[in-house]
């Protein structure tokens, strides 16, 4: 069976880290796909809002 775990957060390194764990702790033989997204929002006093989201998609 195909399984996926979501990942999503302001900072890549949040990202980064938290995949990273997810992965160590799965077989290397088990991982389908990874996803990678990344959105940009403006608020009104001009300040950047980031999202970094990832999808791992992987066999259970």
């Amino acid at each position: 069976m195909i399984q996926v775990k979501l990942f999503d957060y302001e900072h890549e390194k949040d990202l980064e880290e938290d995949v990273n764990h997810f992965l160590s702790k799965i077989e290397e033989n088990t991982l389908v796909d990874i996803k990678y997204h990344v959105a940009v929002a403006s608020e009104e006093d001009d300040e950047q809002i980031y999202c970094f989201s990832a999808m791992v998609m992987y066999r259970k």
